[in-house]
């Protein structure tokens, strides 16, 4: 990927995120925490405006032209969902508020129903908590035992060490695709195909990758995929769930109300169709709608195109960032997304962001909901600067040069 060259209108692509137009503490803003949440494209935000200003009715419930017209357009997106991931079919997509719910519905639904006592779950050291609480809650009502999969110091699982963990006793392997924390883009393929030898059900965290990686499902061969729209310049409150139609056929509902149900009566309850069944009550049907625009801005460039970008932005900083006294790199896998965790001697991360601020640069600090990961590294947090397509090179010699002006001060 190194060797090819992005041929993007950059300028093109920042025109439609009015947000990145501004000045934060008198400095031109620059916004590097996009694995935290990316900016809005201007067509998400037009669509809200256009939902309530002109079509807000709730959905599949009424037979007036405002909830026709809602209810079409929410649809359109389950649509053009089950299209951008390549599901087999689209009502494997449940709508949900993100990854996170989407991760406890399964560990709710599926886990309660199907682990028994012994059982275990297989989840990465890599993993955000969204990843490993529900793991945990699962494990606490149901008997089974969490086995934590190991990584390098690079930040990178040990796949020959994760085959040993496959047994008979192995029913479920919670992933993400790539690291929130780190960058690490992890063998996904991989993993999910000797977790299918043994018979193991598979859930993939794709929060981080949906923005930068292309996604197929049938490919992957996965059971679950959970991802947000909020990474994806799209709004926030809207997540995915994909799940296999078997499977989803097989869960009892998350939760209870309307919408999830055929025929409800006091002696008895019908529950409805997937995806139906795991949608209860209201969605917040104007950012479902606007998620539309998000995915169309995300295929409009390409995939491709995004990460052949991207990775020019992450190559580029690191020959700069490697440079910079004290400069401490945390996890350097082979296989990376655009996102540099690091640290400098002698600066306390918080310190840091603050500081960066103060320039009008927007990083996150901390430890990322990734405790497990940071204690296996022995460390307490990181900066991490985080890249997307409407970022720049410009924006990262600013960046750099703020950093060799803290460094100095703290020398």
């Amino acid at each position: 990927m190194s060797s090819l060259v992005s041929t993007l209108d950059i300028q093109k692509i920042r025109d439609q995120f009015p947000v990145l137009d501004q000045e934060v503490n008198g400095k031109p803003l620059i916004y590097f925490d996009n694995a935290a949440s990316s900016q809005t494209v201007k067509s998400v935000v037009d669509s809200l405006t256009q939902f309530y200003e002109r079509d807000h009715a709730n959905i599949h419930r009424g037979i007036h032209t405002l909830a026709e017209r809602s209810t079409k357009a929410f649809e359109e997106t389950r649509e053009r969902v089950h299209k951008f991931i390549n599901s087999e079919e689209v009502d494997e997509i449940i709508f949900t508020k993100g990854t996170t719910e989407s991760i406890n519905l399964v560990a709710h639904s599926w886990a309660r129903k199907f682990l028994n006592e012994g059982d275990e779950i297989l989840i990465s050291q890599l993993e955000h908590h969204s990843n490993i609480v529900p793991w945990q809650l699962a494990a606490e009502q149901t008997g089974a035992v969490i086995k934590v999969i190991p990584i390098n110091r690079k930040g990178e699982i040990l796949v020959d060490e994760y085959k040993k963990l496959l047994n008979s006793k192995t029913k479920l392997i919670a992933v993400n695709y790539v690291s929130n924390s780190l960058g690490t883009i992890n063998p996904i393929k991989e993993l999910i195909k000797a977790a299918q030898e043994i018979g193991a059900t598979t859930l993939i965290d794709a929060a981080q990758a949906a923005p930068h990686v292309k996604i197929d499902v049938q490919e992957l061969n996965c059971d679950f995929l959970a991802l947000s729209s909020h990474k994806m310049y799209g709004p926030t409150g809207v997540g995915v769930l994909y799940g296999r139609r078997d499977i989803l056929e097989a869960m009892p509902p998350y939760q209870g109300g309307g919408e999830m149900i055929k025929d409800v009566s006091f002696s008895g309850t019908t529950y409805n169709d997937i995806p139906y069944k795991f949608e209860a009550g209201t969605p917040s049907i104007g950012d479902v709608i606007a998620f539309k625009y998000a995915m169309d801005f995300i295929d409009d460039i390409g995939h491709e195109n995004i990460q052949v970008y991207e990775h020019e932005l992450l190559v580029y900083a690191n020959s700069k960032l490697e440079d910079i006294e004290g400069f401490i790199p945390v996890g350097t896998a082979t296989e990376k997304a655009s996102v540099i965790s690091f640290l400098l001697k002698n600066v306390h991360p918080y310190d840091l962001g603050q500081l960066l601020d103060v320039r009008g640069i927007a990083v996150r600090t901390g430890h990322h909901c990734t405790q497990p990961l940071m204690d296996f590294l022995e460390i307490d947090g990181t900066v991490r600067a985080s890249f997307a397509v409407y970022n720049t090179k410009e924006e990262i010699d600013v960046f750099c040069d703020a950093l060799e002006s803290i460094v100095k001060k703290f020398s």
